[in-house]
């Protein structure tokens, strides 16, 4: 797989983006970035009372988020966790680094409720995840990525992503070609 592209972790909140993240971004030797890390206070306060973010609340966010994959795509690439949860976020993102690629985390809403709720010290409460269902646009033809199903271990997981990402820079290599 190339190293030179930025790989956003996508998905809704309790599906392991920060950690498969970081055990990817540490598989391909390549720099981390936690996307939550990227929202303002007032977006943190907004979730933390149980309240979805809007549109208007995430843009600041995403161009943030650009900003520092747009950095890292002109070095050597780099990884960030960040919800990417509808077509116009990724499409943002996109146009700060038209090579990102998305790993698209997903799993059975029991499963990831209960990873959630395992949690200890995250803002997002379990309360939330239904909007963020609700807000999900799953990737869609024409954008550059992988979905990745969240049961097991983090290593086995990301074992996955990694072997979906060879698959992706396979594909897209043999179709230059040709």
């Amino acid at each position: 797989m190339s190293t030179q592209r930025v790989i956003v972790v996508m998905g809704v909140a309790g599906t392991g983006k920060t950690t498969v993240g970081r055990l990817l971004a540490t598989a391909l030797g390549l720099p981390y970035a936690e996307g939550d890390a990227f929202h303002p206070a007032a977006n943190v306060a907004k979730m933390s009372a149980g309240t979805p973010l809007d549109d208007a609340d995430r843009w600041p966010w995403l161009d943030a988020i650009g900003q520092w994959i747009r950095d890292c795509a002109g070095l050597r690439g780099g990884v960030v966790a960040a919800s990417s949860l509808k077509r116009a976020y990724r499409d943002r993102l996109r146009a700060a680094a038209p090579g990102a690629v998305f790993v698209h985390l997903t799993g059975e809403r029991p499963l990831i409720e209960e990873r959630m709720a395992a949690r200890k010290g995250h803002f997002m409460p379990t309360t939330l995840l239904d909007s963020q269902f609700a807000t999900l646009e799953p990737l869609q033809d024409g954008e550059a990525g992988v979905v990745v199903e969240v049961s097991g271990s983090p290593e086995e997981i990301t074992e996955r992503a990694l072997a979906a990402l060879r698959r992706l820079d396979t594909a897209e290599n043999h179709s230059l070609r040709n």
